[in-house]
């Protein structure tokens, strides 16, 4: 029989066999059974006790057994890697060892990856399995770490060579051993320490890979302002590990379970937001604030200026136009530009001029030519695209955004000729120029031709039909016309013929996406909102009864994708009603859309579509526009003392349907919901102000009068729900 195995970390001595070891073999003079040692040593993994690494064998053993299990060696070399890596060894024969073990594992990873997962028959286990069990990944973690210990004051070095090959080990089991990399994550500290590896050009991109793969499977994101020296760690970074240090950005600073999609439910988004209230910022909300400031103390180590990370960011942004194809690099600035810090973000960008680089850039990298079979119709799933080309494009899109959603630095997007178009446009209408306009730095903005915002608007006209591009081309160009209306920024649009592009994709190429015609209805309504010469265009464009009637089938399809289009024209109906102006008399004479909205039963058709194709439950960020569009209707029938006969003629359609009270009652919940959710959520209040023009107060008071309890009130709801149909105290609250 083999020599007995050692007790647990007693080094390769010789002793009597354990119970553990004994249960292994079989018991006493019995022949090893076959995965027995290996169920052992998985017990011991999971519990922490019994066999737990290959020290606890004698090689002799180890090696008997391998000849039976063809387990390459791994246990033997890892036996001699533990004699060799104690803290008073050179490594040199660790460093040996390691490079002995890393082919047995990489090529075993790369068939992995590649899915040609051809084990030899002889081969029970794959080494990166038997390289773990045997304790491997753990006695790495050891030798990585060796430099945070102290003897005498003086702290452990190692070779970044060494390490090197250690994070690729790490690396290679963490891809074809299930659990190894959740097992990692666990280890808050050693995930801290991989961050100091990152300070070496040979171990960055080893350590980078290694974390990403980490940090995507954490259950707990890290914070990173425990990492040492962050800001001096980012400030030494070249422009290539800038762009793969935002792969790791990009997980740190998201939301894990965000609930910011479109499709959670409001009432989610609420319930979860009074959670983060009661436990203060989010880890990612923390990560955001580590990027845009330095860490609180960093200033100054070993007596040299340090650089904080507010200053270095940015500045590695001035060559952003050479790492552009990051696409990672983008989405980081989107997610930070949505952020708490996004004023102080908005500030770097523009005083860096990113924009003007991605102007420079537009054509030769960005939005290059493309064959058709690259683009991507928007039914398929956005993120199964493997074109790189396509995903930058889309993170780009999306980049401009945010950037210029309800923010004054949007103009950056243009040069300085059609900043001075803007004056001369205001100057004509005889209407003040907007302040953003006049406060705008010209030595920040576009240069050369054509600015980003023109760049995008002729791309846009080039789209095909259903392409994926369509719908992120049209969100970017509305979000430069969101806020407070200005006249200016639309007559700049519609002079580039935007209008009427956006009329031929509805009506002649009678698109078939709905994500691509909700961006284009909503489109329209910030283009055409207020404005006169809009409707003019509009007319202009829909000559024919049979071309509205194509245009009113789009727009009926779905009111949640074309509501905000509605919104828009009712407003504008409403003021133009009260102007005396012969230009827009004319218009009013003349425009079909606006003659159709005119009609009350129109009105009212939409008003109870509106309401009835959603409820407190199912209300989403996409759908809610629905429910403020119907008061809309509502509040400026109210202005006209006509808030009765609309109630009136809801129950009266009630009654026709055969439901009497079913609408009525789910509107009176819907406003309940409304008053919870808006009144405690400023930047809501104060986008429906800007957009509608209607103060917010006028809001809450319409809501308020149509909520009033008193069965007496002829603009209340409650006047008009007969009492055996009342339902109106439904609770919330989500379970």
């Amino acid at each position: 029989m083999a020599a007995a195995p050692a007790a647990a970390g007693s080094g390769a001595g010789r002793g009597r066999l354990s119970a553990a070891t004994v249960t292994a073999w079989g018991g006493w003079g019995g022949r090893p059974r076959p995965g027995n040692i290996l169920l052992q040593l998985r017990q011991g993994q999971l519990t922490g006790r019994g066999l737990v690494r290959a020290v606890q064998f004698t090689e002799t053993f180890l090696t008997e057994r391998d000849k039976q299990s063809k387990w390459s060696g791994i246990p033997q070399l890892l036996l001699k890697l533990y004699a060799t890596s104690h803290l008073h060894s050179d490594f040199v024969e660790c460093q040996n060892i390691l490079k002995e073990i890393s082919p047995l594992l990489s090529m075993e990873a790369m068939a992995f990856v590649t899915e040609e997962r051809k084990f030899t028959q002889e081969t029970t286990y794959p080494n990166t399995y038997i390289f773990d069990l045997f304790g491997g990944v753990d006695l790495l973690v050891e030798i990585l770490m060796r430099p945070t210990i102290s003897i005498r004051g003086q702290k452990l070095k190692i070779s970044d060579e060494m390490s090197k090959d250690c994070l690729s080990i790490l690396y290679n089991t963490c891809v074809c051993t299930e659990g190894v990399t959740k097992r990692l994550a666990e280890k808050n500290d050693f995930v801290i320490f991989l961050f100091t590896l990152m300070t070496s050009k040979k171990t960055f991109l080893q350590t980078a890979t290694l974390i990403e793969d980490i940090l995507g499977v954490k259950k707990e994101m890290i914070r990173l302002d425990e990492v040492p020296n962050l800001s001096s760690l980012v400030s030494n970074f070249d422009q290539q590990q800038l762009a793969n240090f935002c792969r790791i950005l990009a997980v740190t600073i998201s939301e894990m379970d965000t609930g910011n999609d479109d499709k959670h439910t409001l009432l989610a988004k609420n319930a979860q937001q009074k959670k983060s209230l009661s436990l203060g910022p989010s880890a990612a909300e923390i990560n955001q604030a580590s990027i845009v400031f330095p860490p609180p103390g960093a200033s100054e180590e070993n007596g040299l200026p340090h650089t904080s990370t507010r200053t270095q960011l940015p500045q590695s942004m001035k060559i952003m136009h050479e790492i552009m194809y990051k696409l990672e690099v983008l989405y980081v600035l989107c997610v930070l530009l949505m952020g708490r810090q996004r004023n102080q973000v908005h500030r770097m960008i523009a005083e860096f001029k990113l924009i003007p680089g991605l102007n420079n850039l537009f054509d030769k990298l960005i939005w290059r030519k493309h064959s058709a079979s690259a683009l991507v119709l928007h039914g398929h799933n956005q993120n199964c695209d493997c074109s790189p080309d396509i995903t930058l494009k889309i993170q780009f899109l999306r980049l401009l955004q945010s950037f210029s959603d309800h923010h004054e630095n949007k103009y950056l997007l243009l040069n300085n000729q059609e900043l001075n178009e803007l004056s001369a446009i205001s100057l004509k209408a005889n209407i003040p120029e907007v302040e953003a306009v006049l406060n705008t730095d010209r030595s920040l903005v576009c240069d050369g031709k054509r600015g980003l915002l023109t760049r995008l608007l002729q791309v846009m006209k080039k789209e095909p039909a259903e392409s994926s591009f369509r719908f992120w081309q049209a969100r970017a160009v509305e979000s430069f016309l969101r806020g407070t209306t200005s006249y200016a920024d639309q007559m700049f649009l519609l002079k580039r013929g935007l209008l009427e592009h956006i009329l031929y994709c509805i009506v002649d190429s009678e698109c078939k996406s709905r994500d691509v015609l909700q961006s284009y209805f909503d489109l329209l309504g910030e283009l055409m909102k207020f404005n006169v010469d809009a409707f003019k265009r509009f007319n202009k464009y829909i000559n024919t009864d049979a071309k509205f009637q194509v245009f009113l089938k789009q727009i009926n399809s779905s009111l949640v994708d074309s509501n905000m289009l509605v919104r828009c024209v009712t407003l504008s109906l409403d003021r133009f009603e009260n102007q005396v102006d012969m230009k827009v008399a004319e218009v009013l004479s003349e425009c079909r859309l606006l003659a159709y909205i005119s009609q009350v039963p129109t009105q009212m058709s939409f008003l109870f579509r509106l309401i009835n194709i959603i409820h407190v439950q199912t209300l989403t960020q996409e759908n809610v526009s629905c429910l403020n569009t119907s008061l809309v209707i509502l509040m400026l029938a109210r202005r006209k003392e006509r808030l009765p006969l609309y109630l009136r003629l809801l129950q009266r359609m009630e009654h026709s349907k055969k439901y009497p009270g079913f609408l009525l009652n789910n509107f009176h919940n819907l406003l309940r919901f409304w008053q919870q959710h808006y009144l405690h959520k400023d930047k809501d209040s104060t986008c429906l102000e800007n957009s509608s023009c209607i103060s917010f107060s006028y809001w809450k008071e319409t809501v308020s009068i149509l909520l009033n309890p008193d069965r007496q009130s002829p603009s209340a709801l409650v006047s008009y729900i007969e009492e055996p149909y009342m339902d109106i105290d439904r609770d919330f609250t989500e379970e």
